[in-house]
């Protein structure tokens, strides 16, 4: 088990990180509180929490005071599962803080190290309420520089789908399918020539196409309970969505409860974003845009579309 050693009184700053690739986290320190700063190496204003969530590719800074008694304190974290029917690990793992100086604390007759009282693996509430903290430091020297007008709306539909398999392949899914990963009913297939980069900066033609959907291309409830399964197998293709340079994108991203619900965490490389809202639900524009905080929402990497729910991002296109 790892030790991080800490002199009484001291503060530290650790940053979190969910190294994972599908499990949001709960984490938490025995008898200690911590103080948000930063998420995604993005500052926010400070709060004190007992608790944070933190989903697949994101990460929380916090201060953490050693001003407990001197012992030994478990750090613990423990998956977030919220969908239904999804399997998940739901062991827990653990660091342990140690504070300098204390006696030897080893051996069959130490006492073992105090454990912090996680929520419980479907605690939407407590994941919810610590998502609606954070807020952008929004100061003269970190100010939130929100885009308050939209060059282009985008709304992705996410989830699952099942691909067939062709019967010389025996697949793991139903009647010899397997689980894809979908966007607006496209599942990205990999280019075989050369990557989309190569063959977009050397203008070749037959590597990829312009015309990914920037809205479903059925219109359907999206987090109904029994969804048709003609909606199940997307389309295999190799598309891109041309966005242009300098301009502001709004993204909605809807989760679906296609094959199943679950928890999305959608990153875009080489940028940041305004996390401007997330709810549950259809997203419905006419009652939910007024939910966006445009003041000072937090910005992130990453953004965790909640299980049958959606998220609202908002940025500029200016990184080539």
């Amino acid at each position: 088990t790892t030790i991080f050693p800490v002199a009484p009184g001291e503060t530290n700053l650790f940053r979190v990180i969910n190294g994972g690739m599908n499990g949001e986290l709960f984490f938490s320190i025995a008898f200690h509180t911590m103080t948000v700063v930063a998420v995604d190496a993005a500052y926010t204003k400070p709060f004190p929490t007992n608790v944070i969530m933190i989903a697949p590719g994101q990460t929380v800074d916090v201060l953490v005071t050693a001003n407990q008694l001197p012992g030994r304190y478990y750090m613990a974290a423990r998956a977030y599962a919220s969908a239904q029917g999804i399997p998940f690990d739901n062991t827990t793992t653990t660091a342990i803080l140690q504070y300098e100086g204390i006696p030897c604390c080893f051996g069959p007759l130490a006492p073992p190290p105090a454990m912090p009282l996680l929520p419980a693996y479907n605690d939407t509430f407590t994941a919810t309420a610590f998502a609606a903290q954070l807020r952008s430091l929004n100061t003269p020297a970190f100010p939130a520089k929100v885009p308050l007008l939209v060059d282009q709306n985008l709304f992705f539909t996410i989830g699952l789908g099942l691909i067939q398999c062709p019967p010389t392949i025996q697949c793991g899914g139903p009647n010899n399918t397997r689980f894809a990963a979908s966007m607006n009913n496209m599942s990205f297939t990999l280019p075989t020539k050369m990557s989309i980069l190569e063959a977009h900066v050397k203008g070749i033609e037959g590597v990829f196409t312009k015309d990914f959907p920037a809205t479903p291309p059925v219109v359907f409830d999206y987090t109904a309970q029994n969804i048709s399964r003609d909606l199940w197998q997307p389309i295999r293709a190799t598309k891109v969505m041309p966005i242009k340079f300098g301009s502001v994108v709004q993204i909605v991203f809807q989760d679906t409860n296609i094959v199943a619900a679950e928890n999305h965490p959608m990153h875009i490389h080489g940028y940041s974003f305004y996390v401007l809202a997330e709810g549950f639900g259809n997203f419905d524009p006419a009652t939910d845009t007024a939910k966006f905080n445009l003041i000072d929402p937090p910005y992130r990497n990453t953004v965790a579309v909640p299980v049958n729910g959606w998220a609202v991002i908002r940025f500029h296109a200016d990184n080539p």
